[in-house]
């Protein structure tokens, strides 16, 4: 059931100094980048994670023209190699406590490909990479006394008519990109209600929350499609997602509505416009599946087995 609240906007960003918030999948120009961006603004230190040394660094050379105070740290990561994950994790230690963990990187409808780890790259990058980096990131989210995690979903999780719930490293029937794409959609609301749920439970005090982005203008189309966001047929895709699009700018906006608002654990944050494309963001609902607490321990114990992590 939707939770009819007021919607939020930037203006009602609280102050963020002294917090930690890693961000993950932060391209100069996407949701990751503006959630970044705002949250540099406004006096936290942010963790620009990503998988390419030199996209992080135009990332960061983008925000500190904006914001030139910014406390930003680099970190590469690549959330669809296992060992990738446990690799930035121990040189993520260092940061001490983190108060918000944002796990926005994701891949959208890319062609068939298993991952070093026998995952399909899909999966892997969308629901594994982020539950492992998750786990290894607890204790500091413990040790800030307030920890946050908010995974950013996808409306295109309602397509999914099965939860992913198959041995992770075998192909069952044909592939179809999207349908699988709605599934590690749909797999991000089962990991955090079941984390959020957990947490509660073992009383530790993290909190998990989702959010979507509604209909917005990014390159993860084009870069699923094509393996590139311009160049012949990808700009033409990139180019018409845009134009049907509202901005990447707006599309942060439930993201930073769940890492930074008063707002219980298990809350879902997207657009309020119609159909949920476009708009301020506001406490929505999600699909009846996501709700399948059976569903949601059974995922949780297959993510645990695949990634080798059990927590909390």
């Amino acid at each position: 059931m939707k939770v009819e609240v007021d919607v939020w906007r930037p203006a009602d960003l609280p102050d963020q100094s002294g917090r930690t918030i890693v961000v993950t999948g932060t391209t100069r120009g996407g949701i990751g980048h503006h959630t970044a961006l705002e949250l540099a603004r406004h006096g936290a230190r942010v963790v620009l994670a990503g998988r390419t040394p030199a996209k992080l660094e135009d990332d960061r050379r983008a925000i500190l023209t904006e914001v030139p105070e910014a406390d930003l740290v680099l970190a590469q990561i690549d959330l669809s190699d296992l060992s990738s994950v446990r690799r930035a994790a121990v040189e993520l230690a260092a940061l001490g406590p983190i108060d918000v963990l944002v796990n926005n990187a994701g891949v959208m409808g890319t062609p068939y490909h298993r991952t070093a780890d026998g995952l399909e790259l899909q999966m892997a990058t969308n629901h594994f990479g982020p539950f492992l980096l998750t786990g290894l990131l607890f204790g500091q989210l413990v040790a800030s006394r307030a920890g946050v995690v908010v995974t950013v979903a996808s409306h295109m999780h309602r397509v999914a008519r099965r939860v992913p719930l198959g041995d992770p490293r075998s192909q069952r029937g044909r592939y179809s990109r999207w349908p699988v794409y709605g599934q590690t959609k749909l797999a991000n609301l089962l990991f955090t209600y079941e984390l959020d749920r957990r947490a509660r439970a073992a009383e530790v005090p993290v909190k998990a929350l989702a959010a979507h982005p509604g209909h917005s203008g990014t390159h993860l189309a084009a870069n699923g499609q094509y393996g590139r966001a311009s160049g012949g047929r990808a700009s033409i895709l990139d180019a018409a997602m845009k134009a049907i699009s509202q901005s990447a700018e707006a599309g942060a906006w439930p993201t930073l509505m769940a890492a930074t608002a008063d707002l219980p654990g298990a809350t879902y944050c997207g657009p309020s416009g119609l159909g949920e494309m476009a708009g301020l963001p506001q406490v929505v609902s999600s699909s009846r599946l996501s709700y399948d607490e059976d569903a949601q321990r059974r995922l949780w114990e297959l993510s645990e087995q695949t990634t080798g992590i059990s927590y909390p």
